[in-house]
């Protein structure tokens, strides 16, 4: 079971060098993990929960992985909340990855940390406003094999030259380059 000792240490770890909105995410996410276990209850909406998404590149890192977003109403990485059974953060990532696209990523490259981004959810039937307090792993699947992915309109392999094109906000670019700098 994921503790939240284990991701404050993950988190105290990552540097995201002059990237200044993700050290403020990282110093945010950090203030968030003192509420203890009410950090990671997707039910915890004051201010609000971590959550864990992926930076998934396919095998030649010429693409990302991205799902569309329909509350947000835009093109974003998969991820999603963490359950009480996910063993870890990078695991929540490779599972909501899975859910959500259909695609394995591959374990024989090690998950990395590649961001931390704190971000609105707006409010909607169900939930009030909050915070996603988001922590951005990098997994590598293979195009080629990459299972079901939902039809164009859900989830597709984006060039990565093409990010803009399909809206993606500067937290998304950045960990995609942090992405493609690890190995």
């Amino acid at each position: 079971m994921l503790s939240v000792r284990q991701l404050h240490d993950i988190i105290t770890a990552f540097d995201p060098g002059e990237d200044v909105p993700a050290q403020t995410s990282r110093e945010r996410t950090l203030d968030l993990l003192a509420q203890a276990e009410r950090a990671l209850d997707r039910r915890n909406y004051s201010p609000g929960h971590v959550t864990a998404s992926a930076i998934v590149l396919s095998t030649e890192r010429s693409h990302v992985l991205l799902v569309f977003h329909r509350r947000l109403r835009r093109w974003v990485q998969p991820g999603g909340h963490i359950e009480p059974d996910d063993a870890d953060a990078s695991e929540a990532a490779a599972r909501e990855v899975c859910e959500e696209t259909g695609v394995q990523p591959r374990w024989e490259v090690d998950p990395a940390l590649v961001g931390v981004h704190v971000h609105d959810i707006p409010a909607s039937g169900r939930e009030p406003a909050h915070l996603h307090y988001d922590i951005v792993w990098r997994f590598v699947a293979p195009a080629a094999r990459n299972g079901s992915l939902l039809g164009p309109d859900r989830a597709f392999w984006c060039r990565i030259q093409d990010l803009d094109h399909y809206g993606a906000d500067v937290a998304l670019v950045r960990a995609v380059e942090r992405a493609l700098r690890v190995r």
